[in-house]
């Protein structure tokens, strides 16, 4: 009885809609965010649902030319904040003729975010959310929860066997804020590398990775520019490429 509502607390302390939509997002494939002083990077492991009969879960969004998201948790709901995000960032330069701040636009989602578990009938978004962004000549990372919570990283992962990526950033983030694009897409591919299962491997059909930064608006790497990446991670050897 206590979980038909976000508004009524369990004899444990808990509110159980909330609990429902926190295990949603760590159930949900793993993505993963890193920067430098120059470039955010984020990179998504995308799930089939069918083998062979349909394609890969979509898991990044562009929001901007200078901001996009990655996704873990229910895509639905990820497709109702990316609508929300670009109409406020399209307003923001309409009405001011400059790029909106993306950390105040992730403040706005923690409170959307935080409004839905306060009124009965009502359900927390299912999702949770990598922000990347480039602002006033910085590179960063933000993570936002279904609870309303929002934070800022150097590096982060979320999502299902988000711990192996986790150790992986944690092992190697202070090489980040100095290193080249190149380098911190290297270090994306791997972290996600860690995380997938044994019978599993990372390809370009399967793997999502975006950047932002320095003279580099949002994209989304090709098949073409992803493959010596993967090639390399095979192999473990330099990758020599040029991605602007």
């Amino acid at each position: 009885m206590y979980d038909k509502d976000c508004s009524t607390w369990s004899p444990q302390g808990e509110i159980p809609q909330i609990k429902y939509v926190l295990n949603a997002v760590t159930n949900g494939t793993v993505i993963l965010g890193l920067r430098s002083e120059k470039y955010a990077v984020l990179g998504a492991f995308k799930k089939q649902q069918q083998e062979k009969f349909s394609s890969f879960d979509e898991k990044c969004f562009m929001i901007d030319n200078h901001c996009g998201i990655a996704v873990a948790g229910m895509t639905a709901d990820a497709r109702v904040l990316a609508e929300y995000m670009r109409s406020e960032t399209l307003n923001y330069q309409y009405t001011f003729d400059a790029p909106m701040n993306i950390g105040r636009l992730v403040a706005q989602i923690g409170d959307k975010c935080q409004y839905k578990t306060l009124i009965a009938g009502k359900r927390p978004f299912g999702i949770g959310l990598l922000v990347q962004s480039w602002d006033n000549g910085e590179a960063h990372i933000y993570e936002t929860s279904p609870s309303g919570d929002y934070y800022e990283y150097e590096a982060y992962a979320i999502g299902a066997r988000a711990q192996s990526a986790k150790t992986y950033l944690e092992k190697h983030f202070e090489t980040f804020k100095t290193a080249d694009l190149q380098t911190l897409i290297k270090h994306a591919v791997k972290g996600l590398d860690v995380t997938t299962e044994t019978e599993q491997h990372l390809s370009t059909e399967n793997m999502d990775i975006t950047v932002v930064g320095l003279d580099t608006p949002w994209k989304k790497l090709t098949a073409a520019e992803l493959k010596p990446y993967v090639d390399a991670l095979k192999a473990d050897q330099p990758v020599a490429m040029d991605t602007s």
